[in-house]
């Protein structure tokens, strides 16, 4: 009709969606007494994003509007990160179909409305759809469906209607509901008039008796008197008295937009029977004799303030210029309802559209029980999650996976968690950095305080065997183990007892520089004087041959050669180790998950193990040699004692080397420290505590008589 009233160039007025015109020449004889359709779309999709709806399904009449609305619209809303759960093609509720392929249809949509996850649905249609709403609802309580729960976001061109059957159905499906729409200033004398229509004073209306016979359910008299209807029609019958269901008494915007499309008719041919155009180009002072294709020119040129106060007016596409307000729908037990506005979209500001919605106006349905309805495809990830796209479903549907260890996400819905700083660490949650803490071996630690007092105790020891050797200098035994050697190797003893104090407390720069340094030297002088020893004695033991050309290396001068070579050897290696590559105060951030250890870089762990390797040399050397000179006679048994000294030496550092790479922070100081103590007690005891034994506990056993003897 549309098409066919174009081509005789009738202007026509439209109040709600047009239909699509190709031809421009035909669109230009249109005019909407409704705003520009992408205003309302934009509306809805900004209410969409600003609740968070992400998870919608939609519902469309098919038609031509809806299936512009659904290539043209729901695309747009995807791109804005909009899931879409259904798209459902709804057809006109009519009863001229076959009723067994309309009921087929109609539970069809109420099964798939009940079994969506989606609790916001978008209803795209005309004035009759929400009949199809009412029905689709109302079908679940006769069939075993399951029961629909949402919130419908209505397009501006849906308003309530009802018919007949449907006046005792429950209202309730439409509270909470929201719309797009052109909600009317009250018109003042609209609702005398409404309370003045009667069906006998209004004959000329062929519609009026109709009506009324629906709406009060009863019927007016035949013209033949034998008929008498159950249920007479009755003067006293008033519209106001009709339910809301039935009847309303205030103006809707469909009828507000009528009402403004005849007055901006009226005011068009007011203008144009008042203008001198008609008598420029035509000559005709009458008016109806105008053509219709005349009165176009003064209608898309109208302007006027309506009865409310509103300006009325059309752009140049014959729009409406107008905004469009968001309605919530609130009902009462008593089967009335009230539509409140509570937002705005406002398109005076273009290019961009002002939205506002105020969430404290907004009465949800009573079957939500929180502050306003959340609609996603699975629930939010919250902070220490991060998304995962489930495999073939749509972009907004996902998996909500904890962070890594070592990340965290600190809002929802995050696509990757990311890395805390390396100075702090994830807290229980993943949602926080937490500042690490610095640690260190401390004197009031439980285990520095342990080592401390150990190695103190241990320094204690060696100097009360100094002391005992330096008492009894003059006794056979004591010369029999070389005073210089035994004097030299207690000391080396006691100071490695004291380096390892060096480990202990916060690292700065001079500890690092000397604590391995000094620890190497200590080591290797204490080493090369057990060296010394059985040295000294297996030449001892050989020079007693006749002829032996050994006795020249009898004396003090080969062992302490020996210890002074052995240490000059270690010397200039720590030398080149800190001239090259020096230890430093470092801080390690990454072995520890919430601790910083501070700790010494040694600079360079070839310089290290070189000092390492170079003691684990001189240690093997000591002990091959003690083992070989283990076969001298059990009188002078130094040699078995220097034996198993080294052996507890070796076994102690062998198994340093894979303990301390598999610790961290403190307790990698605590195995150099205790190796450092086990090691030198080794020595210690084994060596010196015989000869303690003897001269303290059996002094008879510490006289030249006894050394001498020889077993047959």
């Amino acid at each position: 009709m549309a098409h066919i009233l174009c081509a005789y160039k009738f202007a026509q007025i439209t109040y709600g969606s047009a239909p699509l015109m190709d031809n421009k020449k035909e669109a230009v004889f249109f005019h909407h007494m409704f705003p520009n359709e992408t205003h309302q779309y934009t509306g809805i999709l900004d209410l969409m994003l600003h609740f968070q709806w992400m998870w919608i399904g939609v519902i469309y009449l098919d038609n031509e509007i809806g299936q512009r609305f659904v290539h043209e619209v729901i695309p747009m809303f995807v791109q804005k990160g909009i899931c879409i759960d259904f798209i459902k093609a709804a057809s006109h509720l009519n009863f001229f179909s076959e009723m067994e392929t309309m009921a087929k249809k109609l539970i069809e949509t109420s099964y798939l409305l009940g079994t969506s996850t989606a609790k916001v649905v978008i209803l795209n249609g005309e004035v009759q759809s929400i009949l199809s709403l009412r029905v689709w609802l109302e079908i679940t309580y006769y069939r075993d469906l399951p029961k629909i729960n949402k919130v419908w976001i209505m397009t501006a061109e849906i308003d309530f209607a009802s018919l007949p059957v449907q006046r005792d159905w429950d209202l309730s499906f439409i509270h909470g509901a929201l719309s797009v729409s052109l909600l009317p200033k009250k018109v003042s004398g609209f609702h005398e008039f409404l309370q003045n229509r009667k069906p006998d004073t209004d004959r000329e209306d062929g519609f009026i008796r109709d009506f009324w016979q629906q709406a009060f359910m009863c019927s007016f008299p035949g013209p033949n008197l034998d008929e008498s209807p159950e249920n007479i029609c009755m003067e006293e019958d008033k519209l106001e008295t009709l339910p809301m269901s039935v009847f309303e008494m205030s103006m809707s915007s469909h009828s507000y937009s009528i009402y403004n499309a005849v007055y901006a008719v009226a005011h068009a041919l007011h203008d144009m029977d008042s203008s001198k155009f008609k008598r420029r180009t035509t000559g005709i002072t009458d008016l109806p004799k105008m053509q219709p294709w005349q009165l176009h020119h003064f209608l898309k040129s109208v302007i006027f303030n309506n009865t409310v106060g509103e300006k009325i007016s059309f752009n140049k596409n014959g729009e409406l210029v107008a905004g469009f307000d968001i309605i919530n729908w609130v009902t009462f037990p008593n089967k009335t309802f009230s539509r409140v506005k509570v937002g705005r979209i406002d398109p005076q500001s273009l290019p961009t559209i002002e939205f506002t919605v105020h969430e404290d106006a907004i009465v949800w349905p009573s079957w939500f029980n929180q502050a306003q309805p959340v609609s996603l495809c699975n629930d939010n990830c919250y902070p220490g999650y991060s998304k995962r796209k489930k495999e073939g479903e749509p972009f907004c549907c996902y998996d909500c996976i904890p962070c890594p260890e070592g990340k965290i996400s600190t809002k929802k819905d995050v696509d990757a968690c990311f890395q805390c700083p390396e100075d702090h660490y994830p807290n229980k949650f993943k949602d926080f950095c937490n500042p690490k803490s610095l640690i260190f071996l401390t004197f009031e630690d439980a285990l520095g305080t342990g080592l401390a007092s150990s190695a103190l105790l241990l320094v204690c020891v060696t100097a009360g065997v100094l002391g005992i050797f330096i008492k009894h200098r003059d006794t056979p035994i004591v010369k029999a183990n070389n005073r210089s050697l035994t004097y030299t190797l207690l000391l080396s003893l006691l100071l490695s007892f004291l380096c390892a104090l060096l480990f202990i407390g916060q690292p700065q720069r001079v500890t690092c520089l000397f604590r391995q340094t000094a620890f190497g030297i200590i080591f290797s002088a204490a080493v090369s004087s057990v060296l010394a020893k059985t040295v000294t004695v297996i030449l001892a033991f050989q020079a007693t041959k006749p002829e032996s050309k050994l006795r020249k290396w009898l004396g003090k001068r080969t062992a302490a050669s020996i210890i002074l070579f052995c240490s000059l050897i270690q010397v200039t290696i720590c030398t080149v180790w800190l001239a090259t590559f020096p230890p430093f105060p470092d801080f390690d951030v990454n072995s520890m998950a919430e601790e910083i250890i501070l700790e010494c870089n040694e600079g360079s762990v070839f310089m290290f193990y070189c000092v390492l390797g170079f003691m684990g040399f001189l240690s093997i050397c000591s002990f091959t040699s003690a083992f070989f000179a283990r076969t001298l006679p059990d009188v002078f048994n130094e040699a078995k004692f220097i034996t198993f000294s080294m052996l507890v030496f070796c076994s102690v550092w062998i198994s340093f080397v894979p303990t301390y790479l598999s610790t961290k922070g403190k307790y990698t100081v605590a195995v150099e420290i205790f190796s450092i103590l086990a090691s030198s007690t080794g020595l210690l005891g084994f060596i010196f505590f015989p000869k303690c034994y003897i001269i303290v506990l059996r002094p008879k056993m510490n006289r030249k008589e006894q050394l001498i003897k020889r077993r047959y």
